[in-house]
């Protein structure tokens, strides 16, 4: 069972999804959630269906006390490094909630400062806290939908089911057809044997 929160005050819960893909943003969700919320179902996003994934969506963003969701593109991760982009997703997120949080759980091990409210990093935790896999869901799904209208720009790279990840379809793609504008600059696009032509 996960846990409702880790203060009883106003807490957010924030996440990403898309770090590791080769193309397309990464996502960022900030959630938070009213006291009396609770799910049997809810959970680390990638413990869930699709289908489970995009009704919960909609649960939370019915009952949530407020939700925001931010896409860092292509051309500000390379500036920035998928890590850093990554957290100014998360502060993007939060710039979006209509209530001020009194406290921040971060899904992982590594954040910077949010203007002065204090935060804790939870590895894995969107596995153990309600907020930060509300997050989860939203930022993997409204990722998912993007990635999802990019294959329809470009089908030969299969997003509609890989949604940008490594994998080797998707890399077998990259070889043949090259790199769309959507791939990020500086990923390691195609392992050495495929460059090589080997």
């Amino acid at each position: 069972m996960l846990k409702k929160c880790f203060y009883s005050f106003p807490e957010a819960g924030t996440d990403e999804a898309g770090r590791g893909c080769l193309a397309g943003p990464v996502t960022a969700a900030a959630v938070i959630l009213p006291e009396d919320f609770n799910d049997d179902i809810l959970n680390d996003s990638k413990q869930l269906s699709e289908k489970q994934r995009y009704k919960l969506r909609h649960i939370i963003e019915e009952k949530a006390s407020c939700f925001g969701v931010c896409h860092i593109f292509e051309d500000e991760i390379y500036k920035l490094n998928i890590l850093h982009a990554s957290i100014q997703g998360m502060h993007r997120a939060l710039d979006q909630l209509s209530t001020r949080p009194q406290h921040i759980l971060v899904d992982g091990n590594r954040f910077k400062p949010y203007r002065d409210i204090p935060h804790l990093c939870v590895v894995k935790g969107d596995g153990k806290y309600l907020n930060i896999a509300a997050a989860s869901v939203l930022a993997k799904t409204y990722r998912d939908t993007y990635m999802e209208q990019l294959h329809e720009e470009f089908p030969m790279y299969n997003w509609k089911k890989n949604k940008g990840y490594p994998t080797r379809e998707h890399r077998e793609a990259i070889r043949k057809y090259g790199i769309s504008p959507y791939h990020r600059k500086g990923f390691r696009l195609l392992p050495d044997q495929l460059e090589l032509g080997l």
